[in-house]
């Protein structure tokens, strides 16, 4: 392979990709086609995986021979809005303050990708006996959505079947092996307007909304009290929450439709239909009557949003690795542990597109640079000592 393309530091790869705006709502064919110049200059051939708009790419790239045994190195390229943060410098700028590297995405997660492109040209003349599978993606920060389909093709035969995958989302390189689901949901209620003086003629769909949250806490209450002594989460339970409520129109107007946002955060191995089924037949049996007794048109409706499945631990007593095969499970962690040096590993309840590849039978682990508590922040930063720390560990691939 080519070793004479454009060189960077990861500070200087970062300030690249920092430069380029991909909110969530807005293309990232800007980055991906950057990225692939690169890799190109490189000696490197990259596939696309567009959306069916066009506006947008996922993108992936094999350094070394296309053979079993590889690693996946997996970032997001898009990040979240701005709009309504107040920010000390331009967010797309990166910006150094002391020992700190400011600028959207800094830390989730371009950082992690700054420094695999950096190793490029490194890992380009290496002479690689197994490869290094890059793959990056976009909507991650909408549901996991722009992954679905780059990862299925690589599952289907598009790499080698690899050693194992390393999802870089922030976690100040610790080793990460299991994060709970997201499951978003939204609710409708559609009752009958009325005159707020006349309440046997209407149907309150705000207070029928009130009482499925109320359902919705019991539910909560219960997964609480029920969940696994051991459980290593925190919290340690599935967790509940109701993130936006709107309905009604005036306060002597009985409101005829509201509409709640709501998600539920489930332990890897447990399915969260259960708590849809449950809320549903609350909702059948207790508040459907009461609204259509004077509205019989009245309407209950639950519809999924995007989400992001868990990743399961794949070593341990409570192992429960869905689609990888027993033989590779646990082999990223081993990996990692190779990597680092260390055997300490975490659980985090944040989620990433680590459990869409693990559903699609590939041993993955979490493990980058930053801390997610500076993520989605405004002023979101990274400091420089995480970037050196994370090639360090990266270029141990090489070996």
């Amino acid at each position: 392979m080519s070793t004479q393309g454009p060189r960077y530091t990861p500070t200087e790869m970062l300030a690249k990709l920092v430069g380029f705006d991909t909110v969530s709502h807005q293309s990232n064919l800007a980055l991906i086609a950057f990225v692939e110049d690169y890799l190109a200059a490189h000696g490197i051939a990259a596939t696309r995986v567009p959306n069916a708009q066009g506006d947008k790419a996922s993108l992936y790239a094999t350094i070394g021979p296309n053979v079993d045994g590889g690693v996946v190195l997996s970032a997001h390229s898009d990040v979240v809005p701005t709009a309504h943060q107040s920010w000390s410098s331009d967010p797309f700028t990166l910006t150094q303050r002391g020992s700190r590297l400011y600028g959207r995405g800094s830390t989730d997660m371009k950082g992690f990708l700054a420094c695999a492109l950096a190793l490029v040209p490194e890992f380009a003349a290496a002479g690689l006996t197994r490869p290094i599978h890059l793959a990056i993606s976009y909507d991650e920060e909408v549901g996991c959505v722009g992954c679905q389909d780059m990862i299925k093709q690589m599952a289907d035969g598009a790499i080698a079947p690899p050693r194992g995958v390393i999802v870089g989302e922030p976690t100040e390189m610790q080793l990460v092996i299991a994060h709970k689901g997201i499951n978003g949901y939204d609710t409708t209620v559609t009752g009958k307007e009325a005159h707020s003086s006349q309440t046997q003629l209407g149907a309150n769909a705000i207070m029928a909304a009130g009482a499925l949250i109320g359902e919705l806490q019991r539910l909560a209450d219960r997964a609480r009290e029920t969940a696994p002594a051991d459980c290593p989460f925190t919290p340690p339970y599935t967790s509940f929450s109701v993130g936006t409520i709107e309905g009604g129109h005036a306060l002597n107007i009985i409101p005829g439709s509201c509409h709640f946002a709501w998600e539920c955060r489930t332990l890897p191995g447990e399915d969260p239909a259960q708590y849809v089924q449950a809320l549903d037949r609350f909702a059948r049996e207790t508040v459907l009557p009461r609204l259509q007794a004077t509205a019989p048109d009245a309407t209950i409706e639950t519809v999924p949003r995007a989400g992001a499945v868990a990743l399961a631990p794949e070593t341990g007593p409570n192992a429960a690795a869905d689609g990888v095969p027993p033989d590779r499970r646990g082999a990223a962690e081993a990996l990692a542990r190779d990597l680092t040096g260390s055997n300490h590993t975490e659980v985090v309840s944040y989620a990433t597109e680590g459990g869409v590849f693990q559903t699609h039978g590939f041993s993955t682990v979490v493990m980058g640079p930053g801390n997610i508590r500076e993520a989605h922040q405004p002023d979101e930063f990274i400091e420089a000592d995480e970037l050196e720390r994370c090639v360090r560990v990266l270029r141990g691939l090489i070996a």
